[in-house]
């Protein structure tokens, strides 16, 4: 699959090849969908906790005796049945982490970039350079690009700095490094924005 390179200023400087194995592979809607809610579940801290009757302050005393009052018996004011009291079968801390093999995270990764492939939402750039951190100046260059208004992630080689910081405060615009490539990120942005740099970096491990 070839498809055009532009440079900042949005024209086409040249054409690059995208890995049929990478960009073309079979989509698998089960392995993305698996692989999403692995992400989510991984992401979640895990510290809910409610206090039962033992954990909840005051209640060591019965609150009066046990016959002869016309009420019903009781005997700690932390019931749970009482206000106030504590909880049943709350949420207790727990890891909610799973596991997935690689071979099944890269190929939800493939199927999720032959997506965007497919619907023509990837766009290749030369380079993305800037001398200094501007947001105006990158909501020019995905204007050039033809992205800007849609939910954008662009993907970099490596570290720069700059260009990060000028994506930062842009509510539409993600910037990652290709290295941290995931099916989250991916299923959540419109178009897919990538250096030739970040190409090769996917080819070279999802290839």
């Amino acid at each position: 699959m070839r498809v055009p390179v532009l440079n900042m200023a949005g024209e086409q400087v040249g054409e690059i090849e995208l890995l049929d194995t990478v960009f073309a592979a079979p989509i698998r809607p089960g392995l993305m969908h698996q692989a999403l809610v692995r992400q989510l579940a991984n992401a979640r801290l895990g510290t809910h906790k409610t206090k039962t009757r033992g954990e909840v302050r005051g209640g060591g005393r019965k609150p009066w005796r046990q016959k002869g009052t016309g009420r019903a018996r009781h005997g700690s004011i932390r019931s749970p049945i009482w206000v106030g009291g504590g909880t049943v079968f709350g949420p207790r801390p727990r890891k909610y982490t799973q596991a997935m093999p690689r071979k099944m995270r890269r190929a939800a990764l493939r199927s999720a970039l032959s997506v965007k492939a497919g619907q023509g939402e990837i766009v290749v750039v030369d380079r993305l350079e800037m001398e200094r951190p501007r947001t105006k100046a990158m909501i020019q260059v995905l204007e050039n690009l033809g992205v800007n208004g849609r939910r954008a992630l662009v993907v970099l080689p490596e570290r720069n700095w700059t260009v990060e910081k000028s994506i930062h405060n842009l509510p539409n615009a993600k910037a990652l490094l290709s290295g941290n490539l995931n099916i989250r990120d991916l299923l959540s942005h419109d178009v897919l924005v990538l250096s030739q740099g970040a190409v090769e970096h996917i080819h070279g491990w999802l290839g």
